[in-house]
């Protein structure tokens, strides 16, 4: 149960004062619908007000606060004309405008001859100088009421700065004095306050920290009072520093517990003689690398102990993680029990059945297939023969979840592109049997630092290399304005037997944007190569409509495939050897490379051509001539990550990836590594958190809503 100290935390924003009915869905869509939510809702800026000159020495383009006399008000007579006053500093005139205030309210702020406060963005306009809506407007004996420092905060349609301001700073007379969990050595070094002073300092910084613009190479990280230099020359507000590690060493912790107590629930010892993996080897018209070979014996090494086998397998596109899984389900199967596969797509389900059921079937096993649009007979027969034990192998999507969906004896769970699923499903999978081993895939690779974050409670298998007769994909980058060549060249491919993907990045044109739209692409297209040569999808087409194009260009009856990123994760096409992505600096690293993983899956060299548009910045040219020297998926993971932090890394927002509120693991990758072995450090010693410091962690747990973690504690 949630400590009572945390209580007026997890109280609803409703609460505070100011925040009623109608303004609280705008702060649910900003950062959460509790009090806590506001605390961790931190500012990403802060404006100076400090600048205080006379308008003869002033320099404009800066924010200003301006002792004024008001001499004249002039009403917009026409529409569209903005109401301005006419004031003076004694050295100089300013314009007043506003486009929206009414010319009453406007008389009671700005008295004639009388003095006012003015505090703003000083702006040139011709000859004079103009402030547009001055944030503040006070009479001089609440002058002080101008904050010095104004901290900026993210926002949303409906809140205004000054209203989140005043809403966190009500937010933070709930925060109340928790017990230290941190350990006194670190807080010493790292020049850390306790939390409750930590948060007041966030939300209430004194100086402008250019950390982030410095990380994305638009500012200059400049030394203040408040800041801490790291090794990287970058400096670092320590109060944000200090929450950061709070949030991190929390989710350490909780997939600790969650690690050790999945280890301590009854696993089993799965012990097999090898024959089945040996008649597969033997059958097959390649060799095993290494790596396959080195990470099928990590995972059979898991499996043969009596505790249960958590693993995470890692390969690039295409280096054979599913011939690894398969050696894996062999030896379970022969250790006599059930394995299962669930994927993420249907499509995906029905190519590795297809696949898998030619491979097992000479070596006398049974394999189904389970997925939402299976015909009632089959999703029957395949149910029946799971409950009887007659099944031993089952590839299928979320349908494997299903209540009705019940297993003999299901053993090991395998579940391909880890990043769709998240750690809550993986465990529902795992509770269709007992003591099941999990063993998850994944084609994208992950930065180390993610890697601990989102796959903490796991053990890691990486495959490094690609199997033998892979052959290199041709990258080269070519400008939008070549648009018609690359076309032809679509053609000539075409002609030669070759299929195409074209990847888009908008479904439709937008005012906001100048990217290609799918669908206009396809028209276009479909002008130049024929309209039956052209598929499109997209992500606002049905499943059900989406796989009737895939599997039609899987099929070899369309040629081009128009895409937007929904083939990122997709069925194999071993004659598509052309990708084309258009405004390619658009995208992040990882994702161009999955898109490039699409293609070189045949005998045929394969090219990706990465159209792009001119000039190009600094980070997109980077993140470009990276793609097109290297085909090493974890080195472009972890120039992705540097390049981009890790908020958009794998499409985190709507994966099973963490989302962190406060910690930027690009920035905050030293204080994962601390939390990562601080974490470990603590469960070794005292496994219950039930000493004075494992006390106020457990605290730290419910304030980071580690609720399951705690749970556990209570469960054994």
């Amino acid at each position: 149960m949630r400590p009572t100290i945390l209580f007026p935390l997890f109280a609803d924003v409703t609460t505070l004062k100011g925040v009623g009915a109608k303004i609280a869905p705008h702060y649910a869509r900003l950062c959460g619908t509790k009090i806590v939510d506001l605390l961790w809702h931190l500012p990403v800026g802060l404006i100076d007000r400090t600048y205080s000159p006379k308008l003869r020495y002033a320099d404009k383009g800066k924010v200003a606060t301006l002792h004024l006399t008001i001499l004249e008000h002039i009403p917009n007579e026409r529409v569209g004309r903005p109401y301005r006053i006419i004031a003076t500093d004694g050295s100089g005139e300013i314009t007043l405008t506003y486009f929206t205030a009414k010319g009453d309210y406007l008389s009671k702020i700005y008295p004639l001859n009388k003095s006012v406060v003015v505090s703003g963005n000083l702006e040139r306009f011709g000859r004079g100088w103009t402030m547009s809506h001055p944030d503040y407007a006070l009479p001089p004996e609440r002058a002080k009421e101008i904050p010095s420092f104004e901290p900026v905060y993210p926002l949303t349609e409906g809140l205004s700065r000054k209203m989140v301001h005043k809403t966190a700073q009500l937010a933070l007379a709930h925060a109340p004095d928790l017990a230290e969990w941190n350990d006194p050595h670190l807080m010493k070094r790292e020049g850390w306050t306790g939390w409750r002073e930590s948060l007041l300092a966030a939300h209430n910084p004194t100086v402008e920290s250019r950390h982030r613009e410095a990380l994305n190479g638009r500012g200059d990280p400049s030394p203040h009072p408040q800041a801490q230099a790291r090794n990287d020359g970058v400096y670092v507000d320590p109060s944000r520093q200090r929450l950061a590690y709070d949030e991190l060493l929390a989710d350490q912790l909780a997939l600790g517990v969650i690690r050790r107590h999945h280890r301590q629930t009854g696993g089993r010892a799965l012990k097999a003689s090898g024959t089945l993996q040996q008649k597969l080897l033997s059958a097959l018209p390649f060799t095993l690398t290494k790596g396959q070979q080195q990470a099928a014996q990590e995972i059979i090494n898991d499996m043969v102990k009596p505790k249960k086998m958590l693993r995470l397998l890692q390969g690039d596109v295409g280096s054979g993680k599913t011939i690894v899984a398969l050696m894996a389900m062999l030896h379970a199967v022969e250790a006599g029990v059930q394995t299962a596969m669930m994927v993420p797509t249907e499509i995906l389900a029905r190519q590795h059945y297809e696949r898998l059921k030619l491979l097992v079937e000479p070596l006398g096993l049974t394999i189904g297939l389970l997925v939402g649009k299976s015909r009632a007979k089959d999703r029957q027969a395949v149910l029946q023969s799971l409950e009887e034990g007659s099944l031993n192998i089952v590839i299928g999507t979320h349908a494997l979840f299903q209540a009705d969906v019940t297993f003999a004896n299901l053993g090991l769970a395998v579940m391909d592109e880890q990043h769709r699923f998240g750690v809550h499903q993986r465990l529902q999978l795992s509770e269709k049997g007992r003591g099941v081993d999990i063993l998850v895939m994944t084609a994208t690779p992950i930065p180390r630092t993610l890697t601990l974050t989102a796959f903490g409670d796991m053990d890691v298998s990486r495959l490094m290399e690609k199997p033998a007769g892979r052959q290199p994909i041709d990258t080269r980058l070519i400008d939008m304005g070549r648009l018609e060549d690359v076309i032809e060249g679509v053609g000539r491919q075409i002609a030669k037997g070759a299929q195409v993907y074209w990847v888009c990045p908008l479904v439709e044109e937008s005012e906001k944007s100048d990217l290609a739209a799918a669908t206009e692409r396809a028209n276009l297209l479909a002008e130049h190569l024929g309209a039956n040569t052209i598929g499109l999808v997209h992500g606002r087409l049905s499943s059900e409509a989406k796989n009737k194009v895939m599997e039609a260009f899987a099929a070899n009856e369309i040629k081009v495939l128009i895409a937007t990123t929904v083939i990122e994760v997709g069925v194999d096409v071993p004659n598509a050897s052309l990708m084309i992505i258009e405004h390619s600096e658009r995208f992040g690293l990882a994702q161009l490379h999955q898109l490039r993983g699409r293609i070189g899956r045949g005998a045929t060299k394969s090219t990706c051509l990465l159209m792009y548009q001119s000039p190009l910045g600094e980070i997109a040219k980077s993140r470009l001539t990276t793609m097109r020297e290297s085909e090493d998926g974890f080195l472009i993971a972890e120039e992705d990550l540097r390049l981009r932090g890790s908020g958009e890394l794998l499409g985190t927002r709507q994966s099973g990836m963490p989302s962190f509120r406060i910690a930027d693991l690009a920035r905050d990758h030293n204080l994962l590594a601390i939390a990562h072995a601080d974490a470990e450090t603590i469960l070794a010693a005292d496994p219950e958190l039930a000493t004075e410091r494992g006390k106020a962690l457990r605290t730290l747990l419910y304030l980071f809503e580690k609720d399951a973690a705690v749970r556990l504690f209570r469960s054994g």
